[in-house]
């Protein structure tokens, strides 16, 4: 039987983070993983450039039914701390917009950056291992309180870290382990979803949007009271782009969802304006819509015809279409292109200072895992840093 201090499950980046946090402290780590590649998730993130942190991060940008929890870790692990990492390691980085850092040239210099600091931390890790079996130990001088049948045989650790990620992305690798794990020790979950996913539409509404597939829209998407002003972009399936992935975490099936295609811009006074009473429609809306966009627009909701034979309360009703477009998504795209899973392990089992269950003595969640989800540009990136700093210094 092979004993260590630590054993974190995952070699993602919040266990790697752990791991590293745990291993400069002089425990004795093992990072077990079941892929044959490591860091996968991190590798597609940012179209390959990794969107590794936000500055502009807090707790706020963060959706859990513990709205508070996330504040303790987030505090104690900035994106400024993180920085500091990648720029110890002479990692170029850029900012786009709204405070998103992304690498210079590919996200295999963060996942490098993470196996060095294990490295220089002593941890050790070992893939592909799969976990067949976890189970308590009696209590014992030793200390262990868990143990591990695996493919490397049976193991032993005194603090265990399950970091194996949510549902989405499985052709990735993505499995149930963690939330299975929750299950048998009595850790509560709540309901688990698909977020940051593009949206899918009826019928009309698809064929409507499948001829315009490809063309992005700047708007605000808005459920209730939250909001997003970013591109919307049409599929030949439905709706996707920033705008719809930020707003589906906290879209609701069968409910609606309002769309401002010209936020910045009160179209009315165009539609309405003299010199364009003799134009078409189209010209009229091209300026500030993609022409195909305001082709297919008008052929739908107005038929191309010009202001003048159409009168002010069909010119304010078009109007008032375009700034309000309610539309109700017919689902999701499923956990395959979901960039992360809402819900999760429930942080009310979990210490907000270390991630340790409180009612399993010795049992850590971090990451994806937990019922802590950010929003799309760097957020989940920055909670995996800070959750698994937190938990890597009290394992």
């Amino acid at each position: 039987m092979q004993s260590w201090d630590v054993i974190i499950i995952g070699a993602g980046a919040a266990g790697l983070m752990c791991a590293i946090e745990a291993g400069k402290r002089g425990r004795k780590v093992l990072v077990l993983d079941h892929a044959t590649k490591l860091c996968e998730k991190i590798r597609i993130s940012g179209g390959g450039r990794c969107n590794f942190t936000n500055i502009h991060t807090t707790a706020a940008d963060f959706l859990s039914n513990n709205r508070h929890f996330a504040k303790s870790a987030l505090a104690r692990y900035t994106p400024r701390d993180f920085l500091d990492l990648v720029e110890k390691h002479s990692i170029k980085w850029h900012e786009k917009t709204l405070g998103q850092l992304f690498c210079d040239t590919s996200a295999q210099e963060i996942i490098n950056l993470l196996l060095e600091e294990c490295r220089s931390a002593s941890v050790t890790i070992k893939h592909p291992v799969t976990v067949k079996n976890v189970r308590p130990l009696p209590k014992q001088a030793s200390g262990e309180k868990f143990s591990l049948e695996s493919s490397d045989g049976t193991l032993c650790c005194h603090s265990l870290v399950i970091a194996t990620g949510g549902l989405s992305i499985p052709k990735i690798g993505a499995t149930d382990f963690g939330h299975r794990i929750a299950k048998q020790f009595g850790v509560p979950l709540t309901p688990l979803r698909p977020a940051l996913v593009p949206l899918t539409l009826d019928a009309a509404d698809k064929e409507f949007c499948k001829t315009l597939s490809g063309v992005s829209q700047n708007c605000i998407t808005s459920v209730k009271k939250q909001k997003f002003q970013e591109n919307l972009l049409f599929t030949h399936r439905g709706l996707s782009g920033p705008a719809i992935l930020q707003i589906s975490s906290y879209w609701e099936p069968g409910k609606s969802i309002t769309l401002n295609l010209l936020p910045d811009h009160n179209i009315e006074a165009d539609l309405t304006a003299a010199e364009n009473s003799k134009k078409t429609l189209t010209n009229v809306l091209a300026p500030f819509l993609s022409k195909r966009f305001a082709q297919e627009w008008v052929e739908r909701y107005a038929q191309n015809r010009t202001p003048a034979d159409l009168g002010s309360k069909k010119l304010r009703k078009i109007a008032e279409d375009i700034h309000n477009w309610v539309i109700t998504p017919a689902g999701d795209e499923g956990y395959a292109k979901a960039e992360v899973t809402l819900g999760g392990v429930d942080t009310k089992d979990l210490s907000s200072a270390t991630m340790e269950s409180k009612t399993q003595p010795g049992l850590f969640f971090i990451g994806e895992v937990m019922d802590v989800t950010g929003h799309l540009g760097g957020f989940n990136f920055q909670w995996a840093w800070a959750c698994g700093h937190a938990a890597g210094q009290a394992v």
